[in-house]
């Protein structure tokens, strides 16, 4: 399953696994949210609310799509955020992992505070 995620100027695609929570993403897609920014990382709220799943981690790898459960928000760090240890991406909490940002996730550094950003699905069908 692939998404998009748009914003004025760009944009990135993510590969997503199957998951509880990428599977309630996929039937609230398409949705539009105002970015909130912290760090080197993006995150939007969606109209989902999930539960904290088994495999659930705060450090994970640049472009890690996330879903940060008490937020109701996607997050998709690309570098270090304030509680970050040196150089790794750690999330302010545990979080889902729903998937990975195909190429270069510092893309993401684009995207300012306060835009409007679109998530949506990309059809299988080419």
């Amino acid at each position: 399953m692939k998404v998009r995620i748009a914003w004025t100027g760009g944009e990135v695609t993510a590969d997503l696994r199957d998951s509880p929570t990428v599977k309630q993403l996929l039937a609230a897609l398409p949705c539009e949210a105002s970015v909130n920014t912290w760090g080197e990382e993006v995150y939007f709220e969606l109209p989902i609310k999930a539960s904290l799943e088994a495999d659930a981690r705060q450090v994970v790898e640049p472009g890690t799509v996330c879903f940060w459960v008490q937020g109701s928000s996607l997050a998709v760090p690309f570098g270090p955020t304030p509680v970050s240890k040196g150089d790794e991406c750690r999330l302010v909490t545990r979080c889902n992992v729903l998937g990975r940002i195909q190429g270069d996730a510092r893309q993401l550094k684009k995207v300012k505070q306060g835009a409007a950003i679109r998530i949506e699905l990309i059809s299988d069908k080419a």
